[in-house]
């Protein structure tokens, strides 16, 4: 009979900070329960996508640009994480789970430290104060995805807590973008692990298995005259 421990357990997703200049983790964020649905959207960035060419055509764009593209595709992710204190009994959690909610905030939060110091910059006078720089955020869904992102969107529906008000458990919608070439300077490391991720999408988009014509009816003198 097999024993519990002998079923392989599960890769779980999460999220990686990650210092920009050196590459070192400096925390990792295993989400409690993977997603059950994962929303994703892919938006190509093409070069003729404004404007009309003139002839009277319908279409828009630059006839020239049509099968042109500026850069990467822009893509988002969206997905609902669950956290549940009552799911771990064995782990003390006297704050609930306020730390783990914490955690999750501060990806879209300047520390008090940065904004004490852009305060100091302000007070001595400085014109310009650049935007503090976040860390570098890594989502990580599997070994096949591991990808920069920026936190656009974080909802937090907390729906129970313990007798002092911590909460218990909560559900997440997280949104975020995935971040390539075009957002961030030649040379970051989140541009480096962008460009892997590409090359990874490359690899498995060899390994599928290809079509034929005949299975679309078509044959390959209709592709050349254009006609069925």
């Amino acid at each position: 009979m097999t024993r519990y421990q002998d079923i392989p357990k599960p890769i779980r997703s999460g999220i990686v900070v990650v210092n920009p200049d050196t590459g070192a983790p400096q925390r990792v964020i295993v989400l409690q329960f993977n997603p059950d649905t994962l929303e994703r959207s892919v938006s190509p960035q093409s070069a003729g996508d404004s404007g009309d060419a003139g002839g009277g055509g319908t279409g828009s764009g630059d006839r020239n640009e049509a099968l042109r593209l500026k850069g990467p595709a822009q893509e988002t992710w969206k997905f609902t994480a669950e956290i549940d204190a009552t799911d771990q009994f064995e782990v003390a959690a006297p704050d609930g789970i306020h730390p783990q909610l914490a955690t999750l905030e501060m990806l879209v939060q300047p520390t008090t430290a940065q904004l004490r110091a852009a305060s100091r910059l302000s007070q001595n006078g400085t014109i310009e104060i650049s935007p503090i720089e976040m860390p570098l955020t890594l989502f990580t869904w599997g070994s096949k995805r591991v990808m920069p992102v920026r936190l656009t969107e974080l909802s937090v529906n907390e729906s129970a807590f313990d007798v002092n008000l911590n909460p218990i458990r909560a559900s997440l919608s997280i949104g975020m973008k995935i971040l390539t070439v075009s957002d961030l300077p030649a040379g970051h490391r989140g541009a480096d692990l962008y460009m892997a991720h590409l090359a990874q999408k490359e690899r498995l988009a060899a390994a599928a298995r290809g079509g034929s014509l005949g299975a679309l009816g078509l044959g390959g003198a209709d592709l050349v005259t254009g006609r069925g």
